[in-house]
């Protein structure tokens, strides 16, 4: 599992973890609410900005057929009609670049998830550091392909997908000759249910395809997006918005600035806390061995008077025969005189 580089931020287990900030449609519409967005993700140290690239007509039909409506019982979007819900939620083409432009200036990664052969050209055209291929589009291999061709890192969500989805996506993008590809554990539900988050599957995916292992993340707050980096993510995405009492398509499950910059902080702790397999004494334990216990005298004592437990027990510090050897020396005589604060060893006795 190597080592990549996105937009020159190196991502993998050796480094803090990658936090994609996703705009998606919180911009409600409004360029420079979408620019106060870039701003406020630039403050909170997250390392990139993605938005999505596409427009309700190549996401879907104009039609009104059942099948082209989200259920009554959706919790966010109950009844709309896809296209509707596209149009509403989209970002306009013409403000990718002045978005780009600004988080670039800003010190972020800027790219966006494809939808489809036309969105891939025109981010080309931007000179976009990588791609995504979000969850409902794992198995449109052509468009998976399409993203991994441009030879930039793909990252892969798999939201609602099996191992035999994720695998033949993996294989599509392989295809094309590019290595440089992270999966992203993902429930595509929207706030997803934190108990559904099975992040256990972090390190199966890890081993099964020899990859970096993320996590998209829609539950609320930010607790399971730093249990992934415990279990070995590399890279976190979570929808960003300036409030969520300013409504808009993804404002429910979204964090705010101050929550974002938590992630960010929390998620680099949880990282560095990961540390080596070892056991045993930590450098920054050193000074601590000392005061281990031991055994010292606790009273003056002559040659010849015998050990007991008044004038020798366990103590800190260390220096002395471990406490329980205690067993092995009570009774014995002391070979010298010895004062309290001495601490009981072989050449006493």
């Amino acid at each position: 599992m190597s080592m990549i580089e996105i937009g020159g931020v190196p991502v993998g287990p050796d480094h803090q973890p990658f936090i994609i900030a996703e705009m998606s449609g919180n911009h409600n519409g409004d360029l420079e609410r979408a620019k106060d967005i870039v701003r406020a993700v630039a403050e909170s140290g997250a390392q990139a900005l993605k938005l999505q690239t596409y427009t309700a007509d190549t996401m879907t039909l104009d039609v009104d057929l059942p099948a082209f409506r989200l259920p009554s019982e959706h919790k966010l979007w109950a009844d709309a009609r896809l296209y509707d819900l596209y149009a509403e939620a989209h970002t306009p083409w013409e403000w990718h670049e002045p978005i780009f432009d600004l988080a670039t200036s800003l010190g972020m990664v800027a790219f966006s998830s494809a939808f489809d052969q036309t969105a891939i050209d025109f981010l080309e055209k931007l000179n976009v550091p990588a791609y995504k291929v979000a969850s409902n589009e794992i198995g449109d291999l052509p468009l998976v392909r399409g993203m991994a061709a441009t030879g930039k890192p793909i990252i892969i969500s798999t939201g609602s997908a099996t191992l035999t989805d994720i695998d033949a996506a993996v294989r599509a993008a392989r295809s094309t000759g590019n290595e440089q590809i992270i999966v992203l554990s993902c429930t595509a539900s929207y706030p997803a249910p934190v108990e559904q988050s099975n992040l256990r599957s972090i390190p199966v995916l890890r081993d099964a395809f020899g990859l970096q292992i993320g996590l998209s993340d829609h539950t609320m707050g930010i607790g399971a997006a730093v249990a992934a980096v415990a279990l070995g993510a590399t890279v976190i995405e979570k929808h960003v918005t300036l409030s969520r009492a300013d409504g808009g398509v993804d404002s429910a499950f979204s964090l705010e600035p101050h929550e974002l910059a938590a992630l960010v902080e929390n998620t680099k702790v949880a990282q560095l806390a990961l540390g080596e397999p070892v056991i045993g004494p930590k450098e920054a334990e050193q000074n601590v061995l000392r005061f281990r216990r031991s055994l010292y005298v606790t009273q003056d004592v002559k040659a010849g008077d015998p050990i007991t437990p008044e004038n020798v027990r366990s103590v800190r510090p260390a220096g002395g025969l471990l406490p329980d050897a205690f067993a092995q020396v009570e009774g014995r005589p002391f070979r010298v005189d010895a004062q309290a604060g001495t601490p009981l060893t072989w050449d006493l006795l």
